[in-house]
């Protein structure tokens, strides 16, 4: 399948919310309700948050874009974390989240993730940061051993609201080439 990663622009939050509703699913554990991700993708992964993400200049958003079709999004923020479970583990500062990264199913097993988060490591290092961290759920094996793959290890947990639910997180981080 060809595409192209470039970073999204304010025409693709409806897109990108549209891909939320089909990938973020896929990274809740089983016992997730769908109400709680219902919720969550209203609260956080809707057009108009997207579009806010988008505005914020400390955020950047990379898509996966097969001629006008996204497959595959990731979501960086460069300021310093604000949860005190994620500032006190961290070692590599200063240090970009990884807020997202989400490929639709349709791409999964091809290479587009590797492409996608190395090309947002590398945005991550051209915005100056030494160090790259997210946070991923603690029963997300596939995810986990996705981004291990990428070089990322776990430096500590944090929590995590999933509508009425707290899950529970690894934090993962790497050094940026």
């Amino acid at each position: 399948m060809t595409h192209t990663i470039r970073r999204a622009t304010a025409d693709d939050a409806g897109a990108l919310a549209a891909l939320a509703v089909v990938t973020f699913p896929l990274a809740c554990p089983p016992s997730s309700s769908p109400a709680d991700i219902a919720a969550h993708l209203a609260n956080t992964l809707s057009e108009e948050h997207f579009k806010g993400y988008l505005a914020d200049p400390d955020t950047t958003i990379l898509v996966i874009d097969a001629g006008g079709q996204l497959n595959g999004y990731s979501l960086l923020v460069d300021r310093p974390a604000t949860d005190p479970d994620v500032a006190s583990v961290l070692k590599l500062l200063p240090s970009v989240e990884i807020s997202k990264c989400y490929v639709h199913p349709d791409y999964h097993g091809l290479g587009a993730a590797a492409e996608l988060m190395h090309a947002s490591l590398q945005a991550a290092a051209g915005g100056g940061g030494a160090g790259a961290w997210l946070g991923v759920n603690s029963q997300n094996a596939r995810a986990i051993r996705f981004y291990e793959k990428s070089g990322f290890h776990k430096v500590g947990t944090k929590s995590f609201r999933l509508g009425s639910t707290v899950e529970h997180d690894f934090v993962l981080e790497r050094a940026l080439p």
